[in-house]
C-alpha cells in the first residue's frame, strides 16, 4: 500500500494575508511544518498539495528546497485535488495535514498511516487533541466515491462529507497520552494572535535547527507556561464565529 502525507496549502488567506510565508526564527512557517512532517518515516511521499492558481507557484521553490514533491491541482475542490494526487502517484491512501497547523503532531500522522495499512476504513479523524494537532486520513477509493456523491465544487471544509455518512466507514481515534488530551489548546494559524502564540513557542523551543517534539511542546504549554493559552482566546472566538458561517455539505 503506497501512502503519502499531503500538506494541503494555498496562498490565499484573507483573515491573515501571507500567513503561510511568515517567518519564525529564519524559516517560513511552511518550512517549519515540512520539517515536522519529515520526521515521519512511514509515508512513501511527502507532497505539497496546492492549486494551479499562479499565486501558489511559490510552493514549488519551497518543495524543491525541502526535497519533497509539489502538486498543482484544482483551485477550489480540495477533495478533487487529493484524488488527482492519488491517481498521479498511484496512492492507496493519504494523510492530510492542513497548512495552518504548523505544530501538527508527527505521532498522529504516523498512526494514521499505520491505521490505513492495518484496517479496512475509508476515513480517520481524531478527537480530544489541541486544535491544530491532528491530521486526518482518507483512502483513494473513498475520495473517488465522494467525488461521485457530492454536489458542489468548493470543498474547503470537507469533513462533513464523510462524518455521519452511511456510505463511508469512518473511525474516530483518541490518544492514550494524557499530555496530548487538551482540546482547549488552540495552536493553528488563522489570526494575528495565533502568530503571537507561535512566536512565543518557537522563541522558547526552537534551538539549533532541531524540530522540537510534541511532548516538549505540550509540556511547555501545559506545565511550564499555561498562561500562553490566553494569547489565542480571542482568536478562538473569531474562529468559532467563522465556522458558524460554513455552509452544510451538499450531496446529489
Amino acid at each position: 500500500m503506497k501512502t503519502a502525507i499531503l500538506l494541503s496549502i494555498r496562498e490565499k488567506s484573507t483573515r491573515l494575508p501571507g500567513k503561510v510565508l511568515k517567518e519564525l526564527k529564519g524559516k517560513t512557517v511552511t518550512e517549519h511544518l515540512i520539517n515536522r512532517i519529515k520526521s515521519v518515516s512511514e509515508a512513501d511521499y511527502i507532497i505539497i498539495a496546492t492549486s494551479d492558481d499562479p499565486r501558489d507557484k511559490v510552493f514549488e521553490d519551497i518543495a524543491r528546497k525541502s526535497g519533497i514533491e509539489c502538486f498543482f491541482g484544482d483551485q477550489d475542490d480540495k477533495l478533487k485535488r487529493y484524488y488527482q494526487i492519488c491517481k498521479h502517484y498511484n496512492l492507496s491512501g493519504v494523510v492530510i495535514v492542513d497548512g495552518d497547523d504548523i505544530l501538527c503532531f508527527p505521532e498522529v500522522m504516523a498512526s494514521n498511516i499505520n491505521l490505513l495499512k492495518e484496517l479496512t476504513v475509508d476515513a480517520i479523524f481524531w478527537k480530544n487533541l489541541p486544535l491544530g494537532a491532528a491530521s486526518s486520513a482518507l483512502t483513494a477509493d473513498a475520495l473517488k466515491r465522494v467525488l461521485e456523491l457530492k454536489d458542489e465544487n468548493d470543498t474547503e471544509v470537507w469533513g462533513g462529507y464523510f462524518i455521519n455518512n452511511k456510505n463511508f466507514n469512518v473511525i474516530f481515534k483518541e490518544t492514550n497520552d494524557k499530555l496530548f488530551e487538551h482540546p482547549e489548546v488552540r495552536m493553528t494559524l488563522d489570526y494575528s494572535e495565533d502568530f503571537d502564540f507561535l512566536e512565543d513557542v518557537f522563541n522558547r523551543l526552537f534551538t539549533n535547527e532541531r524540530v522540537f517534539t510534541s511532548h516538549e511542546l505540550m509540556n511547555y504549554i501545559i506545565n511550564e507556561n499555561p498562561k500562553i493559552i490566553e494569547i489565542t482566546k480571542n482568536a478562538q472566538e473569531k474562529y468559532e464565529e467563522h465556522i458558524k458561517k460554513s455552509k452544510p455539505v451538499k450531496f446529489k
